[in-house]
């Protein structure tokens, strides 16, 4: 059925929305709050940072487990009432998500036959108390977290059977009925925003039928709500004969609550290729069913013709299937800073094409506002792996990202531009496949010749990371030897400048002799120091992006603690004062030149490192001494460069310091690392005697980088690869 007939042109952009990941969810005995976790219930100041943005339309939490935990008519309103009267004072609307990806409090779930009602005395509450309220969610992504938590056995009541499947989706958008009931009893006007991630399967031939199965399931939300699951449905036998009564699914048909406005999420991860060939893929993506074994892995991993994917294929299905005003109601992508940016920018493109071509696709949600923890895993392993978004919240107040600057520029004009936008995304660019492709992949079209980021240092450990990181991220870059670009020299500064017209500068070059340049002060000086002054000179002229690295060696490590980016540097040898030098002369040159800090390198693409040379002379037999007296903060090469990019790509300036969390001895350092390589350490000794300090660095402006402990079994594992 399509509904095209109904397309008028909609004038100009979509709105933006926005969204917090709220998330409360039960994995066993234990429940997860990403609000929580976030920060976001203790910080009523974000609300400021959102409206700052000009978002006026906000996804909300109103949910049911936090207002009633322990007993249905025992409430807690406080939160709530707070945070709700402060978005009515700021002009922000919220979207009341009732229940998301949970199973309620503990005195019910998804299989509970009295769920739906229980539902809906809650959204009665909600109503009566807040009756200003104009648009709810009761039940995010219903399909999704009956699947999640029905079929999948991820999340409560760990569900894995069609039988479980579909009572929790029959349960939930039954509650979403009742719900909707009782609030317009109370408020006529309220609409309904049905969430739902939309994706798609795809497979070989072999494996159609499964992927027949899945599109047709990935509608039963939607087709329940709009009352179109009758006996002739595809599905209704199937419910049927798990348990569902006729009559409860005549209740869809006699009593639609279609959405006044259907909410799309759409992931990277949403389409799936499926693939008897499972030897050809990484093992976790193994899956079957009772007849085939087959890998499901994301269709933008796989090279296969004549079928559209992505975010402008999968929402012109679902306009043409209802034809209902429609919105984006999750635009998130946990990775990199330009990757973030590039997926934004083009689901927003994808909403801006459907209004031109007369769909009515009222807005755009930026997700995860505040970011979310632990999703990598679906909130099954409590490991903290953050992801951030709009802001960063490892950071107080929560920093704002390059998202935000998007996010500004999306809702004062429509538009935002950044120079990573000038190439594409991971997912259309060639070496995205997990197989090469049997015909030479066709690139998507730019509009114009990419920037690139100029780095100089070509033949140093730094350097050359910073190319390969910006290679695997696809951001186009040149890197420059001296005989490129002299830094102590303007005139070769300029020329060179002029010659690449880079939009950001990384200075990865200078003298790095630590012990040497106590002969040599003047040349460290000149490389250090006036390199450094010169190129942020340049850079400022010309109104380039300037990043510059330090060193834990500006500190004198008698301070009884790791340093801190505001405490006094107080170097004691040359190099540091070369770097204490440089910091001063950048900071004079361009203020706004974010200047690095960090300490004692290691990692997986050079053997110039103390862990790789001590895990080698380990292996072979060899004694090695290393002092417990002097403390460190040991950083892993490629979570520094991560780091660095993404501060350069969010416009952060000042001096800000990035190692791996965690204070070690070289001694301790050498230990563990020979412990996670499964080396023999018995020919490893403590160095005698020295004076004990520490130029340890910790951050009061956010703690960017993960653990050591975790750095370390990723170096193991990377050098395994290289």
């Amino acid at each position: 059925m399509t509904m095209s007939s109904n397309a008028r042109r909609q004038p100009g952009p979509p709105e933006l929305w926005g969204g917090i990941e709220c998330t409360v969810a039960r994995v066993g005995d234990v429940v997860r709050d990403q609000a929580r976790e976030t920060g976001h219930w203790e910080r009523e100041q974000d609300l400021d940072q959102i409206a700052a943005l000009g978002i006026r339309t906000l996804r909300y939490p109103v949910l049911w487990e936090t207002i009633s935990p322990d007993a249905p008519d025992r409430c807690d309103w406080s939160w709530h009432d707070r945070r709700l009267a402060k978005m009515r004072d700021l002009g922000i609307s919220p979207i009341a998500g009732l229940v998301h990806h949970g199973s309620g409090p503990r005195y019910t779930n998804l299989a509970d036959l009295a769920f739906p009602e229980l539902l809906a005395q809650h959204a009665a509450r909600v109503a009566e108390r807040y009756p200003w309220i104009d648009k709810y969610t009761p039940v995010n992504e219903p399909l999704t977290t009956a699947r999640f938590s029905g079929l999948y056995g991820h999340w409560y009541p760990h569900g894995a059977d069609d039988a479980t499947f579909l009572r929790t989706l029959i349960n939930q958008c039954r509650a979403t009925v009742l719900s909707m009931q009782a609030i317009r009893r109370i408020n006529p006007a309220a609409q309904l925003v049905q969430t739902e991630d939309m994706g798609k399967a795809f497979s070989t031939p072999r494996l159609q039928y499964q992927a027949d199965h899945e599109n047709e399931r990935r509608w039963l939300s939607f087709d329940l709500l709009c009352g179109r699951v009758g006996p002739d449905h595809p599905w209704h036998g199937r419910f049927v004969k798990n348990g569902i009564g006729a009559d409860e699914l005549a209740f869809f048909v006699e009593q639609p609550c279609p959405p006044d406005i259907i909410g799309i999420n759409h992931y990277l991860t949403s389409e799936r290729y499926l693939d008897e060939r499972d030897e050809l893929f990484p093992e976790h993506h193994l899956s079957g069913n009772q007849h085939d074994r087959y890998a499901d892995v994301e269709a933008v991993r796989i090279d296969f013709e004549g079928r559209p994917t992505g975010p402008l294929a999968r929402l012109r299905e679902v306009w043409e299937r209802y034809g209902l005003p429609m919105a984006v109601t999750e635009v998130h992508h946990g990775n990199t800073r330009d990757e973030q940016l590039r997926w934004l920018k083009e689901v927003w493109d994808a909403a801006c094409l459907l209004r031109e071509e007369g769909v009515d696709l009222r807005a755009v949600t930026i997700w995860s506002l505040f970011g979310c923890v632990d999703w990598n895993t679906l909130l099954t392993q409590r490991n903290g792996f953050y992801e951030p978004g709009v802001f960063d919240v490892r950071c107080d107040p929560p920093r704002a990202t390059a998202l935000a600057m998007a996010a500004g520029a999306l809702a004062r004009t429509g538009d935002f531009s950044h120079p990573v936008l000038d190439q594409a995304g991971w997912w259309h660019r060639h070496d995205r496949y997990y197989q090469p492709p049997q015909r030479e992949p066709r690139s998507p079209a730019l509009v114009q010749r990419p920037r690139v980021i100029a780095i100089t240092g070509a033949t140093g450990t730094l350097g050359r990371a910073f190319a390969r990181v910006c290679t695997q991220r696809g951001l186009p870059h040149v890197l420059l030897s001296r005989s490129d670009m002299d830094i102590t020299d303007p005139q070769s500064v300029d020329a060179a400048l002029e010659r690449v017209r880079p939009w950001a500068v990384i200075n990865a070059a200078g003298y790095v002799r630590v012990d040497q340049a106590e002969k040599e002060q003047e040349r460290c000086f000149l490389e250090n120091a006036h390199g450094a002054e010169t190129l942020a000179r340049a850079c400022a002229r010309s109104g380039t992006h300037y990043v510059a690295f330090s060193s834990d060696l500006v500190f004198d490590g008698t301070l009884g603690r790791a340093y801190v980016e505001s405490d006094e540097v107080c170097p004691t040898g040359v190099y540091g004062r070369s770097k204490a030098s440089a910091e001063r002369l950048v900071k004079q040159a361009f203020p706004e030149a974010l200047v690095v800090r960090t300490s004692a390198f290691f990692g997986p693409w050079d053997t110039y490192n103390f862990v790789h040379m001590t895990l080698r002379a380990l292996k072979e037999g060899r004694r090695v001494e290393a002092s417990d007296a002097v403390m460190v903060s040991p950083t892993y090469v490629p979570d520094l460069v991560h780091a660095a990019l993404d501060l350069l790509i969010d416009r952060s300036g000042g001096v800000w310091h990035l190692a791996n969390q965690g204070v070690i001895s070289w001694h301790e350092l050498a230990a563990r690392a020979a412990s996670e390589a499964g080396v023999d350490s018995s020919r490893l000794v403590r160095a005698d005697g020295g004076q004990a300090s520490a130029t340890a660095l910790s951050s009061e402006r956010g703690l960017l980088l993960p653990t050591l402990e975790g750095a370390l079994q990723r170096y193991i594992r990377d050098t395994a690869r290289v």
